[in-house]
């Protein structure tokens, strides 16, 4: 295929007085290209796109790429503040004697205001104002390989060049290298020469367009290589990429997407995802797309007829779908009668022949609607995109595997592997029925997990790469080490004597009860009342009266996890540094929310931003606030349900992050992390994990790290790296820490002990 782009005849078309001038040549940023995919850049205003009128759940993408502000004019900072300068009495805050009068004078510094939506506006005028013409003209098109479409009449470039695709395929040259020379140090996949993968790509007609190549980082080569291996042959199936979070799963996927649509303009792709990320799948078409291909959308309308008429309109033309988890599942699994709800249930089954799943652990029960239904869709080409791809179990992620490719543990080549497998952790191999695939998952977990023999542990990791290595890519994230770092802190904290006193009552409790509960006491006791009757997150009466009545009359140190969430704020907000505060339940959060309003005078909207995972919150909504809190110099602290905003948003406004409680899935933990440490992040981020010590949550902590042991052996357990004893916590010293805000008398008296991950 050529991929046609203006690589010539700037000169002589900038002297031209008809024909608008091309843009100027993007200039390399700093920052990591491929922070600019899944999300990873900073959210500022975006060119809009326009309903098409004739059906107004399609967006007609603008034909010109998104050019982000910075590329092509310098941006102008502000200047330093001189060392005579005097600071403005606003951002000194007043402190007692505590012998940190100089720690507060070194890190009392002001926020930076953001230029970006001003410098974006700016740059989205200069753009149009170049791009008016005189539309009186009939234009007569020609077409000029290295123009374009060009009026012969007017000389109008109608359409650029690098914006048309020619499905005739060029044969690249074999010295063309589709690698680049670094190569991932633990992308163990990545064996194969620059030429033999372009020879590869070249016998099966499919390229990667020139404008994606040039932003492709090794390892996303690496997984369109994979991709094109497994979807585009005699025989397809389907495979996972197993990628980590902010590493640009997004933006290699929409640049597979479009070169599948070059080679099989008969392709329906249709793209299944959290509803919470929609957003972001849109935002990143926008930027990367290089045609005018239709995206539809079925959370743009509400009724049954009017999916079946998007889903007619996906079919008749070359164009993409989106739909949620829940609504798939919803409109598969659903037993209303009528031929508009078969006919909708007929369309999402058979007329994709790609289907690509994001967040696609989140399928991973036998037991749910949503792996079900997605196992009925026909095609082969299924692809599944996870970040935390190991849950809970390692029947989860044989769950997934068998998603992508059916029966997978009985295929002729995968047979002799796990008759091995099973002999190793001493079991016979033998024909492989339901039960001994059960049988297989739990001795495998088990074998990781307890086994004291850590050779036979490596023997077992060995044999499941082998047995995956075809199905599944895993990149555990080498991108992520040219950020300026992360520092992941277990912290155990002492229960106040208010907190003792009650602490022993959590035992009467069965186990969700206990967890509420004990998250709401070891915040602080005076919650914990309220939490027996609030139900968690579901709660009907957590109003801001309600909360504030508790807040009113309450001394914050009898709370051990408030009183070292105000401090560590406090220090951070003095720091000009932002703060996440992640829970899996709502109460805590809400009642820090309230206690701020009280203590500090702040707003929700302005100091403060939140979000929830219940149905209060639209897209629109949660996009402006993760953008408010990323660009806004007021913004200082962000609450978020944990699983609500863990997954497939960047926050990277912030470099301080608090896990208020105990996750029992630490790939939950990860990914809320994850939403801070990415490309785009500019400073070292700090990981708070607190635990309430000599309590029931110190239980649930060592189960979740035990849970760590299996991915981390799995996934990145190399001979050269990993022994038996690097998956065990470290405890430190604060003094070694490297966390100067811990290193004071104020933080010190509330930690027990502090462990390094």
């Amino acid at each position: 295929m050529i991929w046609l782009y203006v690589a010539t005849h700037k000169e002589k078309i900038a002297e031209t007085q008809v024909l608008p001038p091309l843009p100027k040549e993007r200039k390399k940023r700093k920052v990591d290209p491929s922070s600019q995919v899944d999300g990873d850049v900073e959210i500022v205003p975006r060119k809009r796109k326009t309903k098409n009128e004739a059906n107004p759940a399609v967006f007609d993408l603008p034909s010109e790429p998104y050019n982000p502000v910075g590329e092509d004019e310098p941006v102008e900072e502000d200047e330093p503040m001189g060392e005579d300068e005097p600071m403005e009495e606003e951002h000194i805050q007043e402190q007692e004697s505590d012998g940190l009068e100089e720690f507060w004078n070194e890190y009392s510094v002001a926020l930076e205001s953001s230029k970006l939506d001003t410098l974006e506006e700016a740059a989205n005028e200069k753009e149009v104002d170049e791009k008016e013409v005189d539309n009186a003209c009939n234009h007569d098109i020609q077409i000029h390989e290295d123009l374009g479409h060009v009026c012969r009449v007017c000389g109008l470039i109608v359409k650029r060049a690098d914006t048309i695709i020619d499905y005739q395929w060029r044969k690249a040259s074999r010295s063309r290298s589709y690698f680049s020379e670094k190569r991932s140090k633990d992308s163990d996949e990545i064996v194969t020469g620059d030429v033999r993968v372009a020879e590869e790509l070249n016998a099966l007609d499919i390229a990667i367009h020139p404008r994606h190549e040039k932003q492709m980082r090794p390892h996303q080569l690496a997984g369109f290589h994979f991709l094109v291996k497994n979807l585009v042959s005699d025989k397809p199936g389907g495979c996972i990429l197993a990628h980590a979070p902010g590493s640009g799963k997004t933006f290699m996927l929409i640049s597979f997407i479009q070169s599948f649509l070059a080679k099989y303009p008969s392709g329906r792709p249709l793209v299944v995802l959290p509803k919470g990320i929609l957003g972001t799948w849109k935002r990143e078409f926008q930027q990367w797309q290089v045609e005018d291909i239709p995206l539809y959308d079925l959370y743009s309308v509400k009724t049954r007829a009017e999916q079946l008429e998007i889903l007619k309109s996906w079919e008749a033309k070359r164009s993409i779908l989106l739909v949620g988890y829940t609504q798939f599942s919803w409109i598969i699994s659903s037993d209303e009668g009528g031929a508009v709800a078969a006919g909708c249930q007929e369309r999402l089954l058979k007329v994709p022949n790609l289907l690509i799943m994001d967040e696609g652990h989140l399928p991973r029960t036998e037991s749910t609607n949503v792996l079900e239904s997605l196992q009925r869709v026909q095609t082969p080409r299924k692809v599944v995109l996870s970040g935390t791809l190991f849950q809970n179990h390692v029947s989860e992620v044989f769950n997934i595997v068998n998603l992508v490719r059916p029966k997978f543990l009985k295929k002729d080549s995968s047979r002799p592997i796990v008759a091995r497998i099973m002999s190793q952790v001493s079991i016979s191999g033998r024909r492989i029925s339901k039960e001994d695939t059960d049988k297989f998952n739990e001795s495998v977990e088990e074998t990781l997990l307890h086994d004291g023999d850590f050779t036979r542990k490596v023997n077992v990791i060995r044999s499941l790469r082998e047995l995956t290595k075809d199905v599944l890519h895993y990149y555990k994230g080498d991108i992520l080490d040219d950020l300026p770092g992360l520092v992941d802190f277990s912290v155990f904290l002492k229960l106040s004597p208010k907190q003792k006193e009650i602490v022993h009552k959590l035992e009467a409790y069965e186990k969700f009860k206990k967890n509420a509960v004990g998250t709401a006491l070891y915040m602080h006791p005076c919650l914990s009342e309220m939490s027996e009757v609030a139900a968690a997150d579901r709660a009907s009466n957590l109003t801001d009266a309600a909360v504030d009545s508790l807040v009113q009359s309450i001394n914050v140190a009898d709370g051990v996890k408030a009183r070292f969430f105000t401090n560590i704020l406090a220090l951070a907000e003095s720091a000009g540094e932002k703060v996440l505060a992640f829970s899996q339940y709502l109460l805590p959060m809400k009642f820090l929310e309230r206690l701020l309003v009280k203590t500090r005078g702040w707003h929700v909207g302005k100091e403060m931003f939140v979000i929830r995972g219940d149905s209060k919150c639209t897209m629109e909504e949660r996009e402006l606030t993760v953008a408010q809190f990323n660009n806004s110099a007021d913004a200082k602290v962000l609450f978020g349900s944990i699983k609500a905003c863990g997954e497939g948003i960047s926050l990277v406004g912030a470099s301080r992050v608090v896990i208020l409680d105990v996750h029992l899935n630490p790939s939950v933990t990860r990914q809320a992390i994850g939403r801070a440490f990415r490309p785009g992040q500019q400073k070292k981020v700090f990981v708070y994990r607190l635990v309430a010590a000599d309590s029931p949550e110190e239980n649930t902590h060592k189960t979740a790290v035990k849970k760590e042991v299996i991915p981390k052996l799995w996934f990145e357990w190399s001979e050269q790296r990993c022994t038996s004893e690097g998956f065990q916590l470290n405890e430190i010293d604060i003094d070694d820490c490297g966390d100067e805000l811990l290193d004071n008398r104020a933080m010190r008296q509330d930690i027990k002990a502090l462990y390094a991950r």
